[in-house]
């Protein structure tokens, strides 16, 4: 995935290559015969941008609003653990004392193994050891009181919650663009900048500002595309903040 450093030097170099290609084309077509085919262009490069501009601004509410479901689904699963937490509190004292400590540990397993498994790819197992004993600790339970019986029957629900929010984490964290979007949306900006670049102006420094903040902004939106299509790499990620207030909770 891209880090900061990568995203300026994307962003430089392909400022610096448009500007290059306006260049070489008012070198190798001079202004003065372009500005003949300037309805032509014109109206390629109004229909072009405005197909284009749908389809840019669709691809990134669509990668920002899978970044923001799984940092929403981040926060369910923590607060799942503290409720089921909060719940052993009402357990036979085994069962109670037992599943504590594995609520502790699975949110250790989170913080120290499945953020740093996700931020490289992989897919993480640590938590899903955590989470089978916390089932066979719950299932284990004999209620000797209507209220243990009503505690363990909560726990339940909250580690079913937990269990399908982390299965859902673990999902989100491979899952990204296809690469035939990648090659819609780079076809498309490319043609876009290389119709900019083709317009014949009299006045060359308005022409290369145009050149320039065309690019600018469309290279901007395809880096916060990449930069979000996968919510846990890159350098801008979903955060374990969640996990790391709930082992502070459970302390």
């Amino acid at each position: 995935m891209l880090t900061l450093t990568d995203n300026v030097v994307i962003l430089v170099l392909v400022m610096l290559a448009s500007l290059l290609l306006l260049v070489c084309l008012n070198r190798i077509w001079p202004v003065p015969t372009r500005r003949s085919e300037g309805d032509l262009i014109g109206w390629q490069l109004s229909v072009l941008g405005t197909t284009y501009a749908v389809v840019l601004g669709f691809m990134l509410y669509t990668a920002w609003t899978n970044f923001v479901a799984a940092e929403l689904n981040v926060n369910l699963e923590a607060n799942a653990l503290r409720n089921t937490f909060r719940l052993a509190e009402g357990l036979p004292a085994p069962q109670r004392e037992q599943l504590q400590t594995q609520a502790r540990a699975y949110a250790d397993a989170v913080v120290t193994q499945d953020w740093p498994m996700m931020a490289r790819g992989q897919i993480p197992e640590g938590s899903h050891e955590v989470n089978e004993k916390m089932w066979r600790t719950l299932m284990s339970i004999k209620a000797a009181s209507s209220s243990e019986s009503t505690a363990a029957d909560h726990a339940l629900s909250e580690l079913t919650t937990l269990t399908a929010h982390r299965r859902t984490r673990l999902l989100q964290s491979v899952s990204k663009l296809p690469v035939v979007f990648w090659g819609v949306l780079l076809a498309g900006g490319t043609l876009t900048l290389v119709s900019a670049s083709l317009f014949g102006s009299v006045k060359p420094r308005v022409h290369a500002f145009m050149v320039f903040s065309t690019t600018l902004i469309v290279t901007l939106v395809m880096l916060a595309i990449a930069d979000v299509n996968q919510p846990f790499r890159g350098w801008v990620h979903v955060s374990d903040y969640a996990f790391v207030r709930a082992q502070e909770y459970m302390r």
